[in-house]
């Protein structure tokens, strides 16, 4: 197997890979690092372990199609054939044999699973999708963003990405600072929406820098 990966910018600079969390990116990433020369990956759940994601994680690109489970376990990088080309004397073959039987190429060398295969041929992680469940499968997904979206307390990655994506003038670190010194609570009540508190600080002008000190600032306010 190769020790060097490619990745197509088409892919990964597209709108549905880049909406994702940051962390299901990087999960995105370690998968094809460790993918054999077909794109497949049998230890899709211990990479997702090893490198701190979360199965939400796992769930998203399944959801969103970069990758295609089957229910012996193993996963193939949907657009593998996109992002890398193996110079025949180099090429070792997939030993997933009866996976890559189920699989079809599509013009643009997508994988995409053969649509005359008549058995069940693939199957979620945690078996919330199903091959005939496409309106089930989007709503999970969306519920999935959701839930990583708004998880309270937020990554400081995950602020940042916010922040930057929306040219907030936050810091992110200051915001952190901020609410992890307050236990997540806005007054008396457990945080509920921690990108509306983004927004907040954005038009108060609330820790623009860390030059200047935003605790100051809401202690003027009242806000302590």
């Amino acid at each position: 197997m190769a020790n060097k990966r490619m990745f197509s910018m088409t892919i990964i600079d597209s709108d549905a890979f880049l909406e994702m969390p940051l962390s299901t990116q990087a999960l995105y990433f370690h998968l094809c690092m460790r993918a054999d020369d077909d794109g497949f990956v049998n230890n899709a759940k211990r990479i997702q372990r090893m490198v701190n994601c979360s199965e939400d994680d796992l769930k998203v690109l399944i959801a969103k199609r970069f990758i295609i489970p089957f229910e012996s376990g193993v996963v193939v990088i949907k657009h593998w054939k996109i992002h890398n080309y193996i110079q025949s004397d180099r090429y070792h073959p997939t030993t997933y044999t009866e996976e890559k039987a189920l699989l079809g190429l599509k013009d643009n060398k997508a994988y995409t699973l053969d649509t005359e295969c008549t058995q069940p041929c693939i199957q979620d992680v945690s078996n919330s999708y199903s091959q005939n469940s496409i309106e089930e499968s989007s709503k999970e997904k969306n519920r999935v963003v959701k839930h990583i979206r708004n998880q309270i307390p937020p990554t400081l990655e995950m602020v940042t990405e916010y922040v930057r994506a929306n040219n907030y003038n936050v810091d992110p670190e200051a915001f952190m600072d901020y609410y992890n010194s307050k236990g997540w609570m806005v007054g008396r009540n457990k945080m509920k929406d921690w990108q509306a508190s983004v927004r907040t600080w954005s038009r108060n002008e609330y820790g623009k820098t860390r030059s200047t000190n935003p605790f100051a600032d809401m202690l003027k306010k009242g806000e302590f």
